[in-house]
């Protein structure tokens, strides 16, 4: 088992749509800060889209801006990504990660050296 389980990777023709979900355990649920993080091979790990749970305060990165939303179903401690307008540059594996401070600043929301519990990853792969 492990605390963070991503799901609803796969592949899409450029301009559609994926909603990624990632069930989370309890302890993992409850940090502070929870995110999706993706990374290209040969590219850096790169901070998506995060929430600060406390304030309900979410972050992103410029390039998905106005394509991804993320939320949270507290009922069922889940985690989402939907994703619109997708474009081969999303092409990813996508992981969900949680980190025990306070993400009050982008900076912090989207660095992936912050979060210490992670999941291990669903694909995405956006066809040109």
């Amino acid at each position: 088992q492990a605390p963070l389980v991503e799901s609803g990777g796969g592949s899409v023709q450029t301009g559609g749509s994926l909603r990624l979900s990632c069930a989370a355990s309890l302890n993992a649920y409850t940090l502070t800060c929870i995110g999706w993080f993706r990374q290209a091979p040969g590219k850096e790990r790169e901070g998506v889209a995060a929430v600060y749970t406390d304030l309900r305060s979410t972050y992103y990165t410029d390039s998905v801006k106005g394509r991804f939303t993320i939320s949270k179903d507290d009922a069922n401690n889940t985690l989402y990504l939907q994703m619109s307008s997708l474009k081969p540059d999303d092409t990813a594996m996508y992981y969900c990660a949680a980190h025990v401070g306070a993400c009050v600043r982008s900076t912090e929301a989207l660095d992936f050296r912050l979060f210490s519990r992670w999941g291990q990853g669903t694909q995405v792969t956006v066809m040109a």
